[in-house]
């Protein structure tokens, strides 16, 4: 070996020795937790440089919207053997630490916290609940570094709960392999009400926040039915434990996946109600069911994470829209729903589809792409623009699980494809292309659905719903066929005892002749318009053609605008399971449920 090589193979294992040696530690304490602080302190040894970079991520896995989480750090500074190091803000979601080449830094920060939702952190004086992306930072070009994060409890708090490994023989402390590992690990710190149960061979933890009406007994039972049915379409539960962080309040909604744990946003007095108690479930069976769709076999763009800047895929609509089809799935094998409800859930998830005018304006690969500005941003033209890659993907995913099981002949369907996509990105240790996703439909299948594709993941083709269910042997009608409805195309909302137009239908009588958001109706025909909304005259009693005169206040101006009503021309479908279906419709309809 010449002595160019051996300098630069010894440099080689010096840069390595030292990124090795480097100890990044986490304490997280609750000096003013009524007014919303956690205070982080942050040891990170083992530096050679003469500055460190340390970036918070400006957004959360899962949830794509960049959020800027940096916007809640304050009081910034770091130290060194107790001396005070220099510091500067680099970028909006960075600070450079000047090291004066310190072996060990110490750095200190506050992050504010009060936005309840299953996404950002909030802390209050009776619990902390960490949304780890928007509390801990991250040494530049360290993400694959292990670290240590201890929790220091306020006073009477007595628990915590995250799907994090705990460090044995120390209280509240927890350990992650990296950074990825870390984000991906909401911490929740209370009081709250844990009880577990056993499934598919896993211990699950449910940390119950806020109280409510729910059956800890019947709860262990029930959501152990649903991981099983899970874990039955994959054939292993990738966890050694998991951990479930549910927070109830008096109208809560939403939940978010991470690699072993979940948080979920409940209504803590629906529990007692056949509904309220399903849909309870029916979050569980969405967030669970990401263990496997999105937390490993996922969109190649969705990880390695960088947690800096937008990650784009096309295909939110398998990572999101499926998850939201299999949670009925999930729910009619494990036994909380009939197969009448089943159908009936998803005709309707196709009527509303078919409904939204933006679903023939934005294929659903586009929404999925343009989640960043989209989704998380809509404003009151987003319907007519815009289609939501959840709501889409559903019924791309209906439509593709019986097209697969009609094609074999009622012998595979769409699991057949995810339990093969999860396995192969196992092996290949990355995410999938939108081409392989494509490529393993047709190998199960055995047919070409290139014109699949061209219609409804990148085109913007209305489901053509008769057909597909019609293979599963169920009749589906639209109950509007034929019929004509005088319609003006708006939707309102009243704000202080007056009405103003919320959002106007692309195409429909108001969007034609000129009714705008914002306007407040005063009245129609000269009737106030309360009163004709309340008996709905002024519309019902018209035909289609009519004219009707809308009274608005449009920036202070009284304006008389003439709309001439056009008929609605939406859909409303009623499925029906025929009992004379064929042997093979009923094959399908066995594989598809």
């Amino acid at each position: 070996m010449n002595k160019p090589l051996i300098a630069l193979v010894i440099l080689l294992a010096v840069g390595m020795t030292a990124k090795s040696q480097v100890k990044i530690g986490f304490e997280v304490s609750f000096i003013e937790p009524q007014a919303h602080y956690a205070e982080v302190e942050m040891t990170i040894s083992g530096l050679v440089k003469d500055y460190v970079d340390v970036k918070m991520p400006v957004w959360a896995p899962g949830s794509y919207l960049v959020r800027e989480f940096s916007k809640s750090v304050e009081g910034f500074g770091a130290t060194a053997s107790g001396k005070v190091l220099k510091h500067e803000k680099v970028r909006k979601n960075a600070w450079r630490v000047y090291t004066k080449r310190a072996n060990a830094v110490k750095i200190k920060y506050r992050v504010y916290a009060f936005e309840v939702s299953v996404r950002t952190s909030f802390i209050d004086d009776t619990h902390a609940f960490l949304s780890s992306t928007g509390v801990f930072m991250h040494p530049d070009g360290m993400l694959n570094t292990p670290s240590t994060v201890k929790i220091i409890p306020f006073n009477g708090w007595t628990k915590v709960s995250t799907g994090l490994e705990p460090v044995a023989g120390k209280a509240f402390t927890y350990t992650a392999s990296d950074f990825d590992v870390l984000y991906d690990s909401p911490i929740e710190v209370g009081n709250q009400d844990i009880f577990e149960f056993m499934a598919s061979g896993v211990r699950h933890e449910v940390a119950m926040y806020g109280g409510g009406n729910y059956d800890k007994e019947k709860l262990k039972v029930d959501m152990a039915k649903i991981v099983e049915e899970g874990t039955a379409i994959y054939g292993e539960n990738p966890n050694k434990h998991y951990t479930f962080i549910v927070h109830n309040f008096a109208n809560g909604s939403g939940g978010l996946e991470h690699l072993n744990s979940t948080v979920l946003g409940a209504s803590r007095n629906a529990y007692s109600n056949r509904e309220g108690y399903n849909g309870f479930l029916n979050l569980v069976a969405h967030e669970y069911y990401h263990l496997w769709n999105v937390k490993r076999m996922r969109p190649i763009a969705l990880g390695p994470f960088d947690y800096d800047n937008e990650n784009y895929t096309t295909s939110l609509w398998v990572a999101e829209g499926f998850t939201a089809y299999y949670e009925n799935k999930l729910m009619l094998r494990a036994g909380f729903i009939t197969e009448k409800e089943f159908v009936d859930q998803l005709v309707t998830a196709v009527s509303n589809v078919s409904n939204i005018p933006g679903a023939q304006v934005q294929s659903v690969a586009e929404a999925s792409f343009d989640a960043w500005i989209k989704l998380y941003r809509p404003n009151e033209n987003s319907n007519n623009t815009t289609v939501s890659y959840y709501a889409k993907g559903e019924v791309v995913g209906i439509l593709m699980d019986i097209a697969i099981a009609q094609a074999t002949k009622g012998t595979k369907s769409l699991d057949d494809v995810m339990k093969a996509m999860y396995w192969q990105n196992k092996a290949q240790k990355r995410g999938y292309t939108d081409a392989e996703f494509k490529a393993m439909v047709e190998k199960i299948s055995g047919q070409d659905f290139t014109d699949f594709w061209a219609k409804y993941v990148n085109g913007t083709t209305l489901p053509e719903y008769a057909k597909y269910f019609g293979y599963a042997g169920i009749k589906v009608t639209n109950e509007l066929e034929g019929k004509t409805s005088p319609y003006l195309g708006v939707t309102s909302k009243k704000i202080e005892g007056r009405m103003f137009i919320s959002a106007v239908l692309r195409n429909s009588a108001a969007w034609v002749d000129g009714l705008n958001v914002n306007d407040e109706l005063i009245s129609i025909d000269g009737t106030p318009i309360e009163a004709a909304v309340e008996r709905m005259p002024a519309i019902s009693n018209k035909k289609v053609g009519d004219v009707v005169v809308i009274k608005v206040a449009r920036d202070g101006e009284l304006k008389d605008i003439k709309v001439t009503l056009k008929n609605y021309h939406g859909i409303k479908l009623v499925g029906e399971i025929d009992a004379e279906a064929s042997e093979l419709q009923k094959k399908v309809r066995k594989q598809w449920m």
